[in-house]
């Protein structure tokens, strides 16, 4: 049902149950103490073969574990079964994000209604999940048009049907990391290897909060203006739409 434009009404939307997805296609194989890590892959991938078959792909990840893709549901259901690789006794789960994926919608008509009432709609469209785009103005969060969409398979949809309204589906690229550290895009502090770097002056070896310059420099495009800027010319091609989420 359509309601009226009240700021209220746009939270962040469901939270999104990672065990509602009826056919998983990525998952994830763990042992005890990273045995798998120093396996043999022959041995590997005859348990595995004997289990579901020839999967898609198997990766051994950094951390030892296993990352599977399999090709059809009963591969789906039999790898969740599988509990030993040799002697070695593992667990499989299903990959916590590949098995979903996020689009971005942009109607102004369904600029009025609720994310749970367009969630109701989309539900049988493989849609979890419904988030509007928010925009801050003097303080103040306004809803945009824009809205983001989790869906319940890795492979994207071209569009979706609302009511009678068919809107098309465009990938969502989130807001970009910068870390804390180093100033730079693309990953966090914990996993940062570089030199700490001014967030507001750029230089090395000291934190915004302790920076006495008066002059901001921004570390990524050298601009007057700190890497936390959200109008740097480097942040904004990353963003969806130049809409940021708050």
């Amino acid at each position: 049902m359509p309601s009226g434009l009240n700021l209220s009404q746009y939270h962040m939307g469901p939270h999104v149950n990672h065990n509602c997805n009826a056919h998983s296609k990525f998952f994830v194989i763990n042992s005890e103490n990273n045995t798998l890590k120093n396996t043999s892959p022959i041995l590997i991938h005859k348990s595995i073969v004997a289990s579901v078959g020839e999967t898609k792909s198997v990766k051994k990840l950094n951390n030892g574990s296993l990352l599977i893709e399999v090709i059809n549901s009963k591969q789906a259901e039999n790898i969740q079964k599988l509990n030993k690789i040799g002697n070695i006794e593992v667990t499989v789960t299903p990959h916590r994000t590949l098995n979903y994926s996020k689009g971005v919608i942009s109607e102004s008509e369904f600029q009025r209604d609720l994310e749970e009432d367009l969630l109701d709609c989309l539900k049988d469209q493989k849609v979890i999940s419904v988030r509007r785009i928010t925009i801050k103005r003097n303080g103040q969060n306004f809803p945009t048009k824009h809205l983001i969409l989790t869906f319940n398979t890795p492979v994207l949809p071209k569009s979706v049907k609302i009511a009678y309204i068919n809107c098309n589906v465009k990938h969502y690229i989130p807001n970009p990391l910068r870390c804390f550290k180093c100033q730079r895009f693309g990953h966090t502090l914990t996993a940062c290897r570089s030199k700490q770097n001014c967030a507001r002056c750029s230089l090395p070896d000291h934190d915004s909060n302790n920076c006495s310059s008066t002059t901001p420099k921004c570390y990524n495009c050298t601009g007057e203006h700190p890497a936390y800027f959200k109008s740097c010319p480097r942040y904004n091609p990353l963003s969806v739409s130049h809409v940021f989420l708050r």
